[in-house]
């Protein structure tokens, strides 16, 4: 079986694939302080309780942005699996054409998004995802990955609202029944709701319009049904891209899987 770890600056989703299919996944905070140990435990418990036990898990590849997490869960992976995780960055073979100026700034969780796209759904493409920051990827008629966007997510800006405005207090991130909030809490609603559906939609129709064919939109990331419930641009959520492209690249670093790919 394949563990397969997507870390972001808030949360980490541990996925398991056999062979090609995503048997469970879990989501977690982002602990730095967090040792190798307490993750193993975290990891163990939770497949455990999926019926999966830990010492089945014969490959492991990492996609992260939290370089002090990188070295805790690579940690984690040689000192109770004793394996080498793949680390996906520069000299990891991922079958993705990167024209941007400096390739190696671009996040591994964009590169994931890209080549899963890719191999689903065919260029040219634009991928929004939903994490910490949103991120917005272009990739052309050719499938070349030419680079993108990036905008604060949208917790980031509630949370910036209510440390910076000393009258508004936290509220539930959620679609309100309309853009014309009668009190200050569904005005608050309404404008971080409306103002990030105005975000993608405004962005991707600009990337749409440097393309000569029209491209599949896809999203991703935690908060993507919520806000691509009223967008006008996102053609499919896929909920999982990430993790499905960690599995193809691993799949592509492997010279001999002989039809086991993924065990």
């Amino acid at each position: 079986m394949l563990l397969v770890m997507d870390v972001g600056n808030t949360t980490t989703v541990f996925g398991v694939y056999k062979k090609d299919q995503l048997l469970h996944h879990w989501r977690v905070q982002s602990d730095q302080k967090a040792t190798e140990d307490e993750y193993a435990m975290i990891l163990k418990n939770l497949m455990s309780h999926a019926g999966i036990d830990f010492r089945q898990i014969t490959g492991v590849i990492i996609a992260s942005v939290v370089p002090p997490l990188t070295y805790v869960l690579r940690t984690l992976v040689e000192k109770y699996l004793h394996m080498k995780p793949i680390i996906l960055g520069p000299g990891v073979k991922t079958g993705l054409n990167i024209k941007y100026d400096s390739p190696r700034e671009v996040g591994a969780d964009r590169i994931a998004n890209a080549v899963a796209a890719l191999e689903l759904y065919g260029p040219p493409l634009i991928i929004v995802d939903f994490g910490t920051a949103i991120t917005f990827c272009f990739v052309d008629e050719q499938g070349h990955y030419k680079g993108g966007a990036i905008v604060p997510g949208v917790k980031i800006s509630a949370e910036a609202l209510y440390h910076q405005a000393a009258k508004l207090t936290h509220v539930e991130i959620v679609k309100p029944e309309s853009v014309v909030g009668r009190s200050t809490v569904q005005a608050v609603q309404a404008g971080i709701f409306y103002g990030y559906v105005g975000v993608v939609d405004g962005i991707v129709s600009r990337m749409k319009a440097l393309l000569s064919q029209s491209p599949k939109v896809v999203a991703t990331g935690g908060m993507a049904d919520l806000i691509c419930s009223s967008t006008e641009m996102i053609d499919v959520v896929h909920p999982f891209l990430t993790l499905e492209g960690l599995r193809l690249i691993y799949e592509r670093n492997q010279p001999n899987l002989s039809g086991k790919k993924g065990e």
